[in-house]
């Protein structure tokens, strides 16, 4: 009798379990925390909160209007900040932001008052110019391989003294008025000037959680009368540097252009491209800041600005960012922003000598930058 054969079915193969690279290193979430730029900010943030709150809790800093008006200078910080940031981040510098500040005002208020155009053109007007005279510094720098530094101290100067002159030439006065009058009823100078959610207020008044007006013309009407436009330009810019930064390719090539620019050339980054883009971008936020403060004080002077390019430097340097670029945050930027505005803030309602606030902000500078250079030593092992 034939023995039957049973044919046995071939056993599956093991599914190969990958390899680790041993050329790329493992980090846990933990690690990755410390390591991120804006660590030092977040820590100086709340130590900031926290001293304030114990010396100043009582003088209206935390109401709704002290609130208002340390948000309103912390947000004149982060729009600068975050056109900063991007640039360092990008490897480069603009110290002619100040001066663009207040050459931008001049412009406003020269074509609105003297020589009257509509506000609406005048701002149009401004922002060409600065975005041009952006793409002229950094056009400088790519094509020459001048320091960015030298380029723009240069230009720190130029446009201050044509700031000066032309004020000067045209009205024999470095200061310009009538700008708020010249705007009245122009809703281009309104998203600069204007304010947002007045009807939350007047709730918040009939509530009682924020005070009223008890004699004069506004008798009953709520002490802060809606968010400045300053603010909501603040959020916007912060908003857009971050997702450009994190979520776009550009944003890659803006790390990968401070980082080495000619290794990025080599694998296809239009680095002199980015380069450009983010000095215009520099000067746009710069404008901003200067048709806000122009609607704000319904003026324009030449001397506007001055000193804010150390401070929007010091904003990215408190935030995270490395001098020598491809390392940076916009949230960090925004934070160290946040801590110029409520040290400068909080000082006056705790009756602190307003001189200490530059002392104050430079410990706050230093210590800052020694936790995140001593963090990222530490975890990355760098010496």
């Amino acid at each position: 009798m034939a023995e039957s054969q049973e044919t046995a079915a071939p056993e599956a193969p093991e599914p190969e379990t990958p390899e680790k690279d041993e050329r790329v290193r493992e980090m846990s979430s933990v690690r990755k925390a410390l390591i991120r730029p804006e660590l030092g900010a977040i820590c100086g943030t709340i130590l900031v909160f926290i001293f304030f709150l114990s010396i100043a809790s009582g003088s209206g800093m935390f109401a709704a209007e002290g609130i208002v008006n340390w948000g309103t200078v912390s947000a004149q910080f982060a729009i600068i900040a975050v056109g900063a940031c991007l640039l360092m981040i990008a490897g480069e510098f603009d110290l002619s932001v100040g001066s663009m500040i207040g050459f931008s005002g001049i412009i406003i208020a020269l074509m609105s008052v003297q020589w009257g155009f509509p506000t609406w053109f005048a701002i149009l007007v401004a922002f060409a110019v600065a975005l041009a005279i952006g793409a002229l510094n950094g056009y400088l720098v790519v094509k020459t391989g001048l320091p960015s530094f030298i380029v723009t101290l240069a230009f720190l100067y130029i446009l201050r003294g044509l700031t000066i002159f032309i004020s000067i030439a045209t009205t024999r006065k470095t200061i310009i008025g009538g700008v708020k009058d010249a705007a009245e009823g122009d809703p281009i100078a309104w998203m600069f000037g204007g304010k947002v959610f007045n009807w939350l207020f007047v709730w918040l008044a009939d509530l009682g959680v924020v005070g009223t007006f008890v004699a004069g013309p506004k008798a009953g009407q709520p002490v802060v009368e809606g968010i400045p436009m300053l603010m909501i330009w603040a959020v916007i810019l912060i908003v857009f540097g971050h997702f450009l930064l994190t979520r776009t390719k550009f944003g890659n090539w803006i790390f990968a252009s401070g980082g080495d620019a000619q290794a990025a050339r080599y694998v296809g980054v239009p680095v002199n491209r980015v380069k450009i883009s983010m000095f215009m971008f520099t000067a746009f936020c710069a404008t901003i800041f200067a048709t806000c403060q122009v609607m704000e004080f319904g003026s324009a002077a030449a001397d506007r600005g001055l000193l804010k390019e150390f401070e929007a430097i010091i904003s990215v340097v408190i935030g995270g960012a490395l001098l020598t670029g491809g390392y940076g945050s916009v949230i960090g930027a925004a934070l160290g922003a946040l801590i110029f505005g409520v040290v400068q803030q909080g000082l006056f309602f705790a009756g602190v000598e307003s001189s200490l606030f530059r002392v104050f902000l430079g410990v706050i500078l230093l210590l800052a930058v020694i936790l995140n250079t001593y963090i990222r030593r530490m975890i990355t092992g760098e010496r």
